[in-house]
């Protein structure tokens, strides 16, 4: 008889308490009710909502990290998930953040999942990441971190089963040194098992700003549909980082005039619009917006809420909810960042008219990109970037249409059309492939 636990002892069970604190996440929450009520207004099936609900393979690892200190080592914790292996291999980023955890790289790996269905990609969706504080450590303790955790997941990945790309706090350095970790334990180069990558070490041209192009692609679409010429508008970039630094200039490119940026220091706000290229120089030197004097210094809140034509959340999750929604005065809120919106503030937007390009098809140029990088690599064949930026311009306007299309005759809003299309793909794999034994 096995012994029963004294529920009176102070005595804690961590290995108990983990797990229900690991899935605790704001962002899964979202990504599962997004789903929840996309597949409700759908129709799925009961049995296929219940198995996409929740990751098929998660893998939680911790591992020491040695610092430059040689006789410090952190134990970090580090994380890999796959959402969805029936489409093929998983495919989804990295991303190096201090608040990291289970439930987040599951929501991320959801998302990825509708995002590759949509853009019929032959992919399903995976996320990995490692709770540390990247801009804390230096160049040489990150590439000992990215190595380790490389050999902590390598039975997970690879070029058939798993592809990771770069996400927040890693880059194509990041891929690199992934690239030949894996590669040291098969005794030669392997450039499909990340994608991301230099360009010298097999990385596609166009994929840095893959997230960033794709994303004014779209805009470009959107506004088209709704009659807004770009050449007279405005738009207000939060996030300057790698996605937002390339849509700012992209659609500054079109004529559109760039009146507020941010960054983790603060916000800017220029009525006239911002020279980008004295930002740039700005950045370059001093790290941070801040102190930038052609500008007037603003919060975040402030930001978010200036009038403008587009709104482009491009940094973090849950920046836009009920709280705000009211006050935010876009007519296009291009998501480029994912889970900007909450559930709440989705509904208020729709409401005031307010035209969403949800994340699921606004940020999916990276991994459109990325799948193009995965498929030289595995042909030992090098597109131009013309040739990238073209398949890649075909591939999201044919999903930002289909998208439309069933929007506008469905009466839904577009997030919740580019849900039904990317998870009615999914289903239909799941069914014409059975349940074994």
């Amino acid at each position: 008889m096995s012994e029963e636990i004294d529920e009176s002892s102070d005595e804690k069970l961590p290995a108990v308490e983990l797990p229900k604190a690991e899935w605790d996440s704001a962002m899964l929450n979202l990504a599962q009710s997004q789903f929840l009520s996309a597949a409700q207004k759908m129709g799925l099936d009961e049995n296929i909502r219940d198995r996409l609900l929740f990751p098929q393979r998660t893998m939680i690892v911790s591992f020491p990290c040695r610092m430059d200190e040689y006789s410090e080592v952190e134990t970090v914790f580090g994380y890999r998930v796959q959402h969805v292996l029936t489409m093929g291999p998983t495919k989804g980023g990295i991303r190096y953040h201090e608040d990291v955890n289970l439930g987040e790289v599951a929501a991320l790996a959801m998302w990825m999942t509708w995002k590759c269905a949509l853009m019929h990609l032959p992919f399903g969706g995976a996320k990995g990441g490692v709770r540390v504080d990247p801009r804390q450590m230096s160049r040489p303790e990150l590439q000992r971190l990215t190595r380790r955790y490389t050999m902590e997941i390598s039975s997970m990945i690879g070029p058939d089963k798993d592809i990771p790309a770069p996400d927040m706090g890693t880059n194509a350095q990041t891929m690199a040194w992934i690239m030949d970790t894996y590669s040291q334990q098969h005794g030669y180069a392997i450039p499909e098992v990340v994608t991301g990558k230099p360009v010298v070490l097999g990385g596609s041209h166009g994929r840095e700003e893959a997230t960033g192009r794709g994303l004014v692609y779209l805009i470009r679409e959107s506004a088209e549909h709704l009659g807004i010429e770009l050449n007279k508008a405005t738009a207000v970039v939060q996030g300057y980082g790698n996605v937002g630094r390339h849509a700012a200039h992209f659609l500054h490119e079109l004529g559109v005039s760039i009146v507020g940026i941010s960054d983790v220091s603060c916000g800017l706000h220029n009525s006239n619009g911002l020279n980008l290229q004295n930002v740039d120089a700005w950045l370059e030197q001093n790290g941070t917006l801040q102190g930038y004097i052609e500008a007037d210094e603003i919060n975040n809140q402030e930001l978010l809420e200036l009038e403008c034509d587009i709104l482009a959340p491009c940094a973090l999750q849950n920046q836009i909810t009920e709280t705000n929604a009211p006050y935010i005065k876009c007519k296009i809120l291009a998501e480029g960042a994912n889970g900007p919106t909450s559930l709440e503030a989705d509904g208020m937007l729709t409401e005031r008219g307010i035209f969403v390009l949800p994340d699921v098809l606004g940020n999916a140029g990276g991994v459109t990109v990325s799948y193009f990088e995965w498929v030289q690599n595995t042909q030992e064949f090098s597109w131009t970037l013309e040739e990238v930026n073209d398949r890649l311009h075909k591939i999201l306007v044919n999903a930002f249409h289909r998208t439309l299309v069933r929007s506008q005759r469905d009466g839904i809003d577009m997030r919740t059309a580019a849900l039904i299309e990317g998870i009615s793909r999914v289903a239909e794999a799941k069914l014409l492939r059975g349940v074994f034994p």
